[in-house]
């Protein structure tokens, strides 16, 4: 029996988890913040990647990876660090969404001949996040900068390297490289004239990784995985498989679902990423989730989401007629990135606290069901709903979100999904140096504890209130997802 640890470099914190090989078991865990100062005279999306080395150095204190034989690194995706021939970063990291990067992806997008041409090029329609994005930014903004970048790394390639003694050899994984618009999960293959593009010149990219493939071994003899992106460790911790969706609750939402085959989708609202066993993570973002409810709690002067909640459950299905559309930021999915929230249905028999509160929640559960449809549309199965994010455990989105999805809701207990995920991934690694696992298939770990909620008896209620949703959606944005 052997144990192997996963460590998850979020944007604001180190967590590492230390897990037995065979089990997946929990035996123990680290967590350290970022530092907190940032650079004088930096933005809140430029990070000194250093400051993940120090936080990682702290959560792994007090002997915590003692005994571990191998270990798999998971971090922020989109979080660019580019370096110069010396392996030096020419400036800090890049990371998250960035507003300013905004003109450099519209820039990108119409360079390459619009929407369709970068979807069928690498999967993606290029966002503010996207590493090649900010390739382009840096290019126009910072072009002394630009022309000593030589090497492109994202957070979990460059913490990787830094564990190994930062070798000559750098590498990534399918599903980091998927997120960056410049490698196709598709084709497998990177796209360095989209480098290019971007930035002016080529740069030196990372090996890309199979599933199972070690990226090489500390002096002191541990082992340490490929690594990857946050959301195919989280899904990788989770267990999901075929016929499985995630739906996530944050201010924004998202939906993903493992899938055979890479999907292009001319339209954008899909973004053809790779997971991290060798199947592929399609996955439709909302701009608004969770944000709605918030915006609704404040408009009802209530101090929270689960007094929100307890409103809610006064209501009763449909809202007595009133429909939020929740496109309170614009909307990504479907694409109105100019538009604003409509209330629908005021009656004055409607325009009570508690019918609002009913009517939140079902328009942002209706706005993933419709994000959901985007996928079950292009041939992804569908049988059951991983539901993740605080939200998930307030009991009017339990109520409503099996009658509004379809199928089957899984509500997972609260865990570090994605530091069990990139164990998990370390686990692999060790078992296939071994000879003990197979490259093909990962180890089977226990699945997560969960809530289960059914449809029953409600699925025909829930569609009467999709159905509703569709109506004022289709009266007030004809169209919008043609």
């Amino acid at each position: 029996m052997g144990i192997v640890a996963g460590l998850d470099s979020s944007p604001d914190f180190t967590r590492i988890v230390v897990c037995d090989t065979d089990t997946g078991a929990v035996l123990r865990q680290g967590y350290a913040p970022h530092p907190v100062d940032p650079p004088e005279g930096t933005r809140p999306s430029d990070v000194d990647p250093q400051a993940w080395l120090l936080s990682l150095g702290e959560a792994a204190g007090g002997g915590l990876l003692e005994g571990v034989q191998a270990i798999g690194v998971s971090a922020q995706q989109n979080a660019l660090v580019p370096l110069d021939a010396q392996g030096n970063t020419v400036r800090p990291a890049m990371v998250g969404g960035d507003r300013r990067a905004q003109v450099a992806a519209a820039d990108l997008v119409d360079a390459l001949g619009g929407r369709e041409a970068w979807a069928h090029a690498v999967g993606c329609v290029p966002q503010s996040a996207h590493p090649v994005t900010k390739l382009r930014w840096l290019a126009k903004n910072e072009p002394e900068n630009a022309r000593r970048v030589a090497v492109l790394l994202q957070a979990h390639d460059w913490l990787v390297w830094q564990l190994l003694g930062r070798p000559v050899r750098r590498t990534t994984d399918r599903g980091g490289a998927s997120g960056t618009g410049y490698w196709s999960a598709a084709t497998g293959v990177y796209r360095s004239d989209l480098v290019e593009l971007a930035l002016g010149h080529q740069a030196m990219l990372p090996e890309v990784l199979g599933p199972a493939e070690a990226a090489g071994t500390t002096p002191e003899g541990l082992l340490i995985s490929a690594g990857t992106g946050e959301t195919m460790a989280a899904a990788f911790g989770l267990g999901i498989g075929l016929g499985d969706a995630v739906v996530s609750l944050g201010a924004s939402g998202s939906v993903m679902a493992v899938h055979p085959e890479a999907l292009a989708d001319q339209s954008g609202m899909i973004t053809s990423l790779a997971d991290a066993t060798g199947m592929h993570l399609p996955v439709v973002t909302t701009l608004n989730a969770v944000r709605a409810l918030r915006g609704t709690a404040e408009l009802l002067g209530l101090p929270d989401l689960e007094t929100l909640s307890e409103l809610a459950m006064k209501s009763t299905p449909g809202a007595h007629g009133l429909v939020l559309l929740p496109y309170l930021e614009g909307e990504r999915t479907p694409n109105l990135p100019h538009t604003a929230g409509t209330l629908a249905g005021l009656r004055r028999e409607s325009m009570k606290p508690e019918h609002l509160a009913r009517a939140a929640f079902e328009g942002m559960l209706c706005g993933l069901a419709d994000a959901l449809d985007v996928l079950r549309g292009r041939g992804v199965e569908v049988r059951r709903i991983f539901l993740l994010g605080p939200a998930a455990e307030l009991p009017a989105v339990q109520a409503a979100a099996p009658s509004l999805f379809g199928a089957q809701v899984v509500v997972p207990q609260p865990a570090d999904y994605t530091a069990i995920g990139a164990a998990r991934q370390a686990a692999w690694a060790l078992g296939v140096s071994q000879g003990t696992l197979d490259p093909r298939t990962p180890p089977a770990w226990q699945g997560a504890a969960a809530q289960v909620l059914e449809p029953g008896e409600e699925l025909a209620v829930g569609q009467a209130v999709r159905q509703q949703f569709t109506a004022v959606r289709e009266q007030t944005h004809p169209g919008a997802f043609q």
